[in-house]
């Protein structure tokens, strides 16, 4: 009998260890910055903004490229061309009041150089949250629906961040 747990806590720790071995050697790593193409970046979002303070500092992040604010000294220009949020009645209850709502967010953007040649044609891109609502919770709803939009839009910055490192300057 003893040797059965002993023959069980082996077999145990070599699948342990063979899986460790082939996750390994598969290649999986962290997703980390991207390197961009170009040295200098123009974001015609205000630096004031939630979108424009959220675009800059994943720019900078990915210690390849420097954010100025004249856009003249750019190497390149992302312009924000539309940033709409919206809301949606999902469904209501049996009384007639809101029971789900859907939040979402549209991006439209583009990249230019210093010269106005398009590097990335006008882009469109958008998320949607859903939420249910309760009228006797009005204020943790409403913050509910702020984190929400946070959390949409810092996927939307991510996915302009892949399509800015995807851009690859004509050899």
């Amino acid at each position: 009998m003893h040797s059965n747990s002993a023959r069980r806590r082996l077999l145990k720790a070599g699948a342990a260890l063979a899986a460790s071995a082939m996750l390994a050697g598969c290649g999986f790593h962290l997703r980390g910055p991207q390197p961009l193409a170009f040295s200098t970046l123009h974001v015609s979002a205000s630096q004031f903004s939630d979108l424009g303070s959220a675009i800059r500092r994943k720019v900078e992040l990915s210690g390849t490229t420097t954010i100025t604010e004249d856009a003249s000294k750019a190497e390149a220009r992302l312009q924000i061309l539309a940033n709409e949020r919206g809301r949606e009645i999902l469904s209501l209850t049996s009384s007639g009041t809101v029971r789900e709502y859907q939040l979402t967010q549209r991006i439209r953007f583009r990249l230019i150089d210093s010269k106005n040649t398009e590097l990335i044609p006008p882009t469109n891109i958008s998320g949607q949250r859903e939420y249910t609502f309760d009228d006797e919770e009005v204020l943790g709803k409403e913050q509910e629906e702020t984190l929400l939009y946070r959390d949409m839009q810092a996927d939307l910055v991510q996915q302009i961040m892949r399509r800015l490192a995807a851009y690859r300057r004509p050899q």
